[in-house]
């Protein structure tokens, strides 16, 4: 587990101007040495919450700010589907860890999912890939939820991507624990 002392995050945009460029940071490291990709579920599409189109916006949006900053997402992998449908596209079904590695010749053995819901965790476990559970996001509400244990829990994508990098380099520090 990766964990830093708690502390007060200010609601100023500052602090939260800071929490995205760590954000960038990791993504940079990892993308010196991965591939990225997104694979979400976004059942509100399905349920008729919002609407493909909106989503389709928000994505082109997001992943247009991430290559401003030198970030590329190689595919965006979106279940769209309800959950009541049990379609083969939502996680935790690995399906669409399946395409990429054939798509892309990935190698999953030596891939991370990182994600803050139990489904993410339980997915990179069938599909043979490591897994890391942030307490970001939805993570700390979601964490007792989880049923398959994760290579690692980290407070935040940044000491995320530096437990994955010491992993990589043969480091083993105190930052992290292999809960495995």
């Amino acid at each position: 587990m990766i964990r830093r002392p708690p502390r007060s995050t200010p609601s100023n945009s500052s602090a939260a101007s800071d929490v995205y460029k760590r954000q960038i940071e990791a993504l940079k490291i990892l993308q010196k040495e991965f591939l990225l990709f997104i694979i979400t579920n976004q059942s509100g599409v399905g349920k008729g919450v919002f609407k493909k189109e909106e989503y389709s916006r928000f994505n082109s949006y997001f992943i247009n700010r991430l290559e401003e900053f030198g970030i590329t997402i190689k595919e965006v992998f979106s279940c769209l589907h309800a959950k009541e449908e049990r379609c083969i596209c939502c996680k935790p079904n690995p399906h669409f860890i399946q395409q990429a590695k054939k798509k892309y010749g990935l190698d999953i053995s030596n891939s991370y999912c990182i994600g803050d819901h139990p489904p993410d965790i339980k997915m990179a476990k069938i599909a043979g890939a490591h897994s890391i559970f942030l307490l970001t996001g939805h993570g700390d509400k979601h964490k007792n939820e989880l049923i398959v244990q994760p290579d690692c829990i980290a407070d935040n994508l940044y000491l995320a991507a530096l437990w994955i990098k010491n992993r990589k380099d043969g480091k083993n520090d105190d930052l992290h624990r292999n809960i495995n």
